[in-house]
């Protein structure tokens, strides 16, 4: 297992050119990529990469740190390059061909990337460069990039015996195709459900922008009525706001049934893929796979992720205890009988309306999106200074997609990024942000006599689309939503780190959460909702009033649904540490007995989507949820700063760019925050924030 595998194929220049996954400019072509691309495109640049390796691994020149660390980290981000705008495609555009293509190479790349840190030749350069001369000699943010590089070796297995280390390349292929089909079983079980309505009456209270979109959907079927299907906003319209209770039960089951029926059913791939991660770690060496997983984190370890999740389960669950009661004291009043899962959403919503007089809906006239998305610029000039402006271009993958340059104050071309907010078909679930390339920091260009060369990020969404002339209208929790992935998108383009993996949101997993978070802030401060807070028709600014009762609201249910989230990690330690895949049987059901003690009782614990967690069996938070609630005690702390010396302080809001944001992984986390904060994190500004007092 000494050498990459062999993938290599002869291509033909001219075929180069015409192949858009092989054109690694700045704007990547999302308009020229079609799956008949991938396949060749990414092969051809997976053989030059090893032709690369081969070279540095067989060189006779002295290690250095330019023609040894350097060339490895130019070498291997081609791939990344190539493989980038594929994997965004299939999640924004995916097409049967493109699925298919995908599913072709896929296997191909796991195997290439599992092998470069396998490498023997490779693994001798890289050690022989770290006992260098120059390598003791290194500044401290070339020692931490080199120390880490060694550790990803390894980690990966680069000092096993070979038997055990061909035994981790076929569990990481096999683990990403189980994955990858994890994730597309997920996606046409979402897309795949519809739920049609011709009785109006079964619509009753539902606003009148969703039934909108649910004729539009009935329309574009070629049906009268209404089709109500399982995309983010049709969902939550429904289990918000229909007063029929059989709906809103029947629409809850479809949505805990993905990845439960036929050919789409996940459970069987569960317990193989918790199987293989824990074969993984353990030949590693470590007990468990959180312990593999969380040894680079801020938690370190499995034991600590767990003690975090223990300790804020106890601190909520008095909140939690007092938020059941009321839920079940408002169903008696409504005389509903039993609680049930399908009645707490529409439930808060009925009682948010009489204790605070604030019903959600009142409040989307005053969010359309380009007001919103105007305010959150206006917001990143006054506080960050910088600049932010549309730019026309064609390379996108639908009409719907904007695109932007970020500048800074002098005028520097920072950071880009493409813009996706409405759902479609043929786009996956949620809310993301990704990094598409790293660019060359303005400073980092002066230091090497060159041009600064810009970041480039993507941010998408699923808000409710445009309907006729009425723009889109944005839920207050759409903002938040908004202001977190672009909270994310500014940790990318604002880094000043001169190495790429140390660099943007090349952070600890619970640490790349807090400039998301920290963001979400600035959604509920009154300065702040002057900048985008205006009625769509009028133009007239959120109420004063509004936003009072908002305020007071604001806290509302907070130990219901932070004990939600803690349900969630819980779970999440527990199938990594406690599920035995041999024994136990089918997972679904062993987690619900895990959740009992958290839930209200074995309806709601069984309430959990497992069969179609994507954030555990598909996008990279496996033993990590927790990483969501540690971030946010960090930020929840974080953000007293700006409230005690003034929301909209710039010089406060310079130096969080300065110590924090722009610094991705130069420093531990840990450091950074004390660098800003002079002082340790303190978890009570989260309990102040998000739960109040249990009175």
């Amino acid at each position: 297992m000494s050498d990459l595998p062999s993938t290599r194929t002869s291509t033909h220049p001219s075929e180069q050119r015409e192949n858009p996954i092989l054109d690694q400019g700045y704007r990547i072509p999302f308009d020229r990529i079609e799956a008949d691309h991938v396949v060749p495109g990414i092969r051809t640049v997976i053989a030059q990469t090893e032709d690369g390796i081969a070279s540095l691994s067989e060189s006779d020149e002295t290690p250095t740190w330019e023609n040894t660390i350097v060339r490895f980290d130019d070498l291997t981000r081609r791939v990344r390059r190539a493989t980038t705008p594929v994997q965004h495609l299939l999640g924004v555009r995916e097409t049967p061909e493109l699925r298919e293509a995908w599913r072709e190479i896929l296997p191909e790349v796991s195997a290439f990337w599992s092998r470069l840190y396998l490498h023997e030749g490779l693994w001798a350069r890289m050690r022989s460069y770290g006992e260098t001369p120059e390598a003791a000699q290194l500044e401290s943010l070339e020692a931490r990039h080199l120390h880490k590089t060694l550790r990803d070796f390894q980690r990966a297995g680069a000092d096993l015996p070979a038997r055990d280390r061909a035994r981790l390349e076929a569990i990481e292929v096999e683990l990403s195709r189980l994955e990858q089909e994890f994730s597309e079983n997920v996606l046409d079980a979402t897309a795949g459900y519809t739920l049609h309505i011709e009785d109006p009456e079964r619509l009753e209270g539902i606003p009148s922008d969703a039934m909108a979109r649910f004729r539009a959907r009935a329309e574009a079927d070629g049906r009268e009525g209404w089709t109500l299907t399982l995309d983010a906003p049709s969902f939550l319209a429904v289990m918000k706001h229909a007063h029929d209770r059989e709906l809103r039960r029947e629409l809850h089951g479809a949505y805990l049934a993905r990845g439960t029926e036929g050919d789409l059913d996940n459970r069987p791939l569960i317990p193989r893929i918790l199987e293989l991660r824990s074969e993984k770690a353990k030949l590693l060496g470590f007990d468990n796979y959180p312990d593999y997983r969380l040894e680079e984190q801020m938690a370190q370890s499995g034991d600590r992720a767990r003690a975090f999740i223990d300790e804020m389960i106890e601190r909520t669950r008095p909140y939690w205890r007092r938020d059941l009661a009321e839920f079940e004291a408002a169903a008696t009043e409504r005389e509903m009988g039993d609680l049930h899962p399908w009645d707490t959403g529409y439930l808060m919503e009925q009682m948010r309306k009489a204790r605070f007089d604030l019903d959600e809906e009142e409040l989307r006239p005053y969010f359309p999106i380009e007001g919103v998305v105007e305010g959150l610029f206006a917001l990143a000039k006054r506080l960050f200074g910088l600049t932010i402006k549309a730019r026309e271009i064609d390379e996108i993958w639908h009409e719907d997609v904007r695109f932007y340059e970020i500048r800074d104050d002098g005028g520097v071309h920072l950071g880009s990024f493409y813009a996706d907010f409405f759902p479609r078909r043929e786009k996956r679930q949620g809310a993301w942000m990704a990094d598409f390339a790293y660019g060359i920091p303005p400073e980092v260009a002066v230091e090497r006599g060159v041009d600064p060369a810009p970041h480039l990020g993507n941010i998408c969404a699923n808000f409710p689309p445009p309907d006729g002339d009425t723009p889109a209208l944005l839920s207050h929790r759409d903002v938040e939503t908004l202001f977190h992935e672009f909270g994310h998108l500014l940790h990318h383009c604002v880094s000043r780190v001169p190495i790429e993996g140390r660099g943007g949101i090349n952070v600890a997993w619970d640490w790349v959460e807090l400039p998301s978070q920290l963001l979400e802030n600035w959604c509920w401060e009154r300065e702040a909702l002057t900048l985008f807070a205006r009625h769509w028709e009028s133009g007239e600014p959120l109420p004063a009033d509004l936003h009072e009762r908002m305020l007071k609201a604001r806290r509302f249910m907070g130990g219901w649904m932070q004990m939600r989230q803690l349900s969630f990690g819980t779970l999440d330690q527990a199938l990594h540490t406690e599920y035995d895949p041999e024994n136990d049987g089918d997972p679904v059901a062993w987690v619900t007995e895990r959740l009992v003690e958290l839930s209200p009782n074995r309806e709601f614990a069984a309430s959990h989507p497992l069969p179609a967690f994507l954030h555990l069996f598909s996008g990279g938070y496996a033993a990590s949820y927790y990483a969501y609630l540690w971030s946010e005690v960090l930020e929840a702390d974080l953000f007293t700063r700006f409230q005690d010396e003034g929301v909209f302080n710039s010089e406060v809001g310079r130096e969080y760019v300065d110590q924090i944001l722009s610094q991705g992984d130069r420093y531990d986390p840990d450091v950074l925050f004390r660098r800003f904060m002079g002082r340790d994190p303190d978890p009570e500004a989260l309990i102040r924030r998000n739960l109040g007092s249990t009175d």
